[in-house]
């Protein structure tokens, strides 16, 4: 495969650059999954263990992506190719560029089936579906979605088309231009709900609930949900994180703003519990539903309150909006190399790697319906009773993400020399005395210790 001459493009300014970070990062990880892992694993504590993890893992792993993805200007792989041949490293470090672009295909294949959900739900709360639901046919209305192919295909279409047309106008025209917009406007409807939630019954007990620490009712697995949640939401591991850091210039302080980032990405996420468990509370429903607390409890809550049908076709189009945000980043590597690595146009690259990307998520779409019995995998006990979606699921956020993320800090923290990346973070000594002790012993600990969990 032959490359050809390319001037690689560069963000316009680090408000644009650092909109488009928080916008991969603030995703369904932060309006779904934080919600329903806070509310399994009993509230504050959970949320006080995973703000101390997203300092010393996400944090310094962060900071790593961008500063490799800035000293190679490149896509994920040529990145690491031509840094560790640079270094006289082993070339078996550009499997951290292989593993990150692979990951970011095999995560959009099946996050955008969940965005085309989400899709579907605004259509479902604008026609009033919501109103009168129970408990059953609330389950009912979300069951009936997914066992029904050709509707699923349709709201996965819809979504990638979203992200392969925002992805083909590049990095200013695309990228830069819907983050800017995109961004300020989940901020304002994330407000707005939660200025909305805050006229609830259940407001008062939500927020305790939500920010005051009860360790009696967290866990072992909730501690290790905390550490693996702090990693994913980033969207550390993936090539996102090292391809947005080849647009960077040299003048962006990396280290402060990874910490924006981190701020803003970990306030969006305790906003949205801020907007949920109210309601949920509020109308006596069970804040540890689990994945079902998006798409079965909610819905069923705003069929009940007042001016339930307007916010909820807000709390959706939001959720849309953070999915967009999300596969508009895990698109980008992806095109990132095709366009470098082969003759095509950006505009061929991005419907290229989306149609890729498109048709794999069929096969998540068949595994909810009609392959649901079908384990590809289950000759291994292990993976017994596993479908598409579920092998797909595990095999990145517990086998691949973690792996790559371990071995970017590994690369950076033992194989570089210390000199190069202090220039590049511009630290102090004190800092980065602080800083490399942490991505050197305490980060790879932690990636560690979730990995094992998983397995």
């Amino acid at each position: 495969m032959s490359s050809k001459p390319h001037t690689h493009a560069q963000w316009s300014s680090r408000l644009a650059f650092t909109l488009a970070a928080v916008g991969s990062s603030v995703g369904l990880g932060n309006i779904w999954k934080f919600p329903y892992m806070t509310g399994e694993s009993g509230g504050g504590a959970f949320v006080l263990v995973y703000l101390v993890c997203i300092l010393l893992i996400g944090l310094p792993i962060l900071m790593s992506e961008w500063l490799l993805g800035r000293l190679g200007q490149k896509n994920p792989i040529s990145t690491m190719s031509n840094i560790s041949a640079r270094l006289k490293r082993s070339p078996a470090w550009v499997l951290i560029g292989v593993a990150g672009v692979l990951g970011a295909y095999l995560i959009l294949s099946f996050y955008s089936v969940i965005g085309g959900w989400a899709l579907a739900f605004i259509a479902d709360a604008a026609t009033g579906s919501f109103e009168s639901l129970t408990a059953d046919t609330a389950g009912s209305l979300f069951g009936g979605l997914l066992s029904n192919p050709a509707t699923l295909l349709a709201w996965h279409s819809a979504f990638m088309l979203m992200v392969i047309l925002v992805v083909a106008g590049g990095v200013a025209g695309g990228l830069e231009r819907a983050a800017k917009i995109l961004m300020p406007l989940l901020a304002v409807m994330l407000i707005m709900l939660v200025g909305y939630a805050a006229t609830t019954d259940g407001f008062g007990e939500a927020a305790a609930w939500l920010l005051t620490p009860d360790f009696s009712k967290l866990d072992k697995d909730g501690v290790l949900a905390a550490m693996g949640h702090a990693f994913f939401t980033l969207s550390l591991g993936m090539g996102i994180m090292m391809a947005y850091g080849s647009y960077l210039s040299d003048d962006v302080n990396i280290g402060r703003t990874a910490l924006i980032v981190v701020v803003l990405d970990t306030v969006i996420a305790l906003l949205a519990g801020l907007a949920i468990f109210p309601v949920v509370f509020s109308n006596g429903l069970d804040a540890a539903a689990g994945p079902g607390l998006i798409f079965q409890t909610l819905p069923l809550a705003f069929g009940q309150m007042p001016g339930g049908e307007v916010f909820g076709v807000m709390f959706f189009v939001l959720l849309v909006f953070a999915a967009w945000t999300s596969g508009i980043s895990l698109l980008e590597p992806i095109v990132e190399w095709l366009e470098e690595k082969t003759p095509m146009s950006r505009v061929a690259s991005a419907w290229v790697a989306g149609i890729a990307t498109w048709l794999l998520g069929i096969a998540t779409i068949l595994s909810f319906n009609v392959w649901s019995d079908v384990s590809p995998l289950g000759m291994f006990g292990k993976f017994e009773g596993m479908t598409v979606f579920d092998l797909l699921d595990y095999a990145t956020s517990k086998l691949m993400l973690p792996l790559t993320g371990l071995a970017t800090i590994v690369f950076v923290g033992w194989f570089m020399g210390r000199d190069e990346v202090r220039s590049q973070l511009n630290m102090s000594d004190s800092a980065f005395s602080l800083w490399s002790f942490v991505a050197r012993y305490i980060a790879p600990i932690g990636v560690v210790v979730v990995f094992a969990s998983s397995l």
